[in-house]
């Protein structure tokens, strides 16, 4: 790895100051994507910003109906976290299910929405939950949070502090991996919440996570499996690669939304 700077930030204001002080610097929670990244010499941050001792970066609690969760909680604590199989059991299932337990015990769910993969798992469940995204600066939908590929609405200096999930009424996340990554070759989140049904399909997109509007449409109406039978999900803007063709992950988003919605 480049030579790099270390600084265990004790504060969001230590922590903002040494990431504009920095040349190119990074912040740091799980490292599951960073530190790889600079092992192969794709990343080469001037400093890291080591974030996971900040008062309150860290932990879940439950406020009402409503899930407030620290934005370096590691997937294990949201996973086995009381109040998360409580209001939100398909959360907790979906954090249980994000890579191998190497994986869950040291990645968080900040970190895993900052970087936005395009097959990650929390970016359909948080899409799906209609959850708000809390920085240090502001509040942000997560409808406007996600932005494209490896891309978010997060600004310069701007650090994601906690996530509020509201309990939906049911939901459920299903997906299918892709054996060597452990990623989600297609995976969809469904929710009945307050505001509506929601899906949210990741590991298709060209774009990354989005939400289908025809499903939601149809799960509104009727919220059975075979509801979604009569919906055609097409298959331009989806990935077509070596591991499933455009037409294969379309066919796989309407067979996971059915075994979502029976397992809600």
């Amino acid at each position: 790895m480049y030579p790099t700077k270390y600084h265990k930030a004790a504060s969001i204001d230590d922590a903002v100051a040494a990431l504009n002080a920095g040349e190119d610097a990074k912040l740091l929670a799980g490292g599951q994507t960073l530190i790889a990244a600079m092992k192969q010499h794709l990343a080469a941050p001037s400093d890291l910003i080591d974030v996971r001792a900040i008062d309150g970066m860290s932990g879940v609690s439950a406020d009402g109906d409503t899930l407030v969760i620290g934005a370096a909680t590691t997937h294990a604590e949201v996973a086995g976290n009381a109040d998360v199989q409580r209001l939100c059991p398909a959360l907790a299932a979906l954090a249980g299910g994000i890579g191998d337990p190497a994986v869950r015990y040291a990645g968080t769910i900040g970190g895993s929405i900052a970087n936005n993969d395009p097959s990650a798992d929390y970016p359909a469940g948080l899409l799906a939950l209609g959850a708000t995204i809390v920085t240090n600066t502001r509040e942000i939908a997560a409808d406007d949070f996600f932005e494209g590929l490896f891309t978010t609405a997060l600004e310069d200096g701007e650090i994601i502090t906690s996530v509020r999930v509201n309990a939906p009424k049911r939901a459920a996340y299903i997906k299918f991996r892709q054996p060597a990554s452990l990623f989600a070759l297609v995976g969809v989140f469904v929710a009945d919440g307050a505001g509506g049904v929601r899906v949210a399909v990741t590991g298709a997109g060209e774009d990354g996570v989005f939400r289908h509007a025809g499903l939601e449409e149809a799960l509104s109406a009727d919220w059975a499996s075979s509801a979604a039978d009569s919906v055609s999900v097409d298959s331009d803007g989806l990935l077509s690669d070596i591991h499933g063709s455009a037409a294969y992950r379309a066919n796989l988003i309407k067979v996971l939304t059915k075994r979502a919605v029976e397992a809600s």
